[in-house]
């Protein structure tokens, strides 16, 4: 697996090894023919870390990964339930 993290450790996007990813000055374009572009993260905001092992409970912004490693994020919420608070 591969997760794209943005300057502050937090793993945004999680994906297979072989899914392809190009960083670019002003996105990241994701998939061969491309499938989405991320615009808010780019070559200069964020950094490709392949190699790692998906956590079994990993959603987006849960997690950073620093020094080679996971870490739960201390202030995330699962936006999952704020949706059904509401």
């Amino acid at each position: 697996m591969k997760t794209i993290i943005d300057e502050n450790n937090c793993s945004k996007y999680l994906f297979a090894d072989d899914k392809s990813v190009v960083f670019n000055s002003d996105c990241i374009e994701i998939g061969s023919p491309i499938e989405f572009i991320i615009g808010d993260l780019n070559s200069s905001n964020a950094t490709l870390i392949e190699g790692v092992t998906e956590p079994e409970d990993w959603y987006g912004c849960k997690y950073n990964y620093v020094n080679g490693a996971w870490e739960l994020c201390p202030d995330w919420v699962d936006p999952r339930l704020e949706e059904n608070a509401a």
